[in-house]
């Protein structure tokens, strides 16, 4: 099945994943998602992730998820720029999610970063999704 946001299904299936409690979700495994995952890891929303062998024998990825008393801490998980229309921002313009508590994660020429690494760098990209 050719699935036509790749990113987007990974955001889709960790959202469903927290709302059902779940400790860990699998999607199948990318450079683009690991790249997002890392980042997610280092701002703190999630434990961790790794590499394991799929049931259909394909790489994936099994995210951790992780709770504070019993409530996720990804409030707010939303795609921003879409197959249909991508979002491509200057270093000036990176927008800041919730007053600087959110996470804007932007794919720049120096790798998928935050946008505070972003702006830190000096260099602007295509915001993919917003955490809060």
């Amino acid at each position: 099945m050719s699935m036509n946001d790749p990113l987007g299904d990974m955001l889709t299936r960790i959202r469903n994943a927290q709302m059902r409690g779940r400790s860990t979700v699998r999607t199948p495994a990318s450079k683009l998602r690991a790249w997002v995952l890392d980042v997610l890891k280092d701002e703190g929303y999630i434990r961790g992730y790794e590499t394991v062998a799929g049931d259909d024998g394909h790489p994936a990825l099994e995210i951790s998820l992780k709770y504070y008393e019993g409530t996720p801490v990804i409030r707010e998980l939303k795609r921003v720029s879409k197959p249909g229309r991508r979002v491509y921002l200057g270093v000036k313009d990176l927008p800041s999610v919730r007053q600087g508590l959110g996470v804007s994660i932007v794919s720049t020429p120096k790798g998928v970063m935050s946008d505070a690494a972003a702006r830190a760098a000096h260099v602007g990209g295509e915001v993919l999704c917003t955490v809060f």
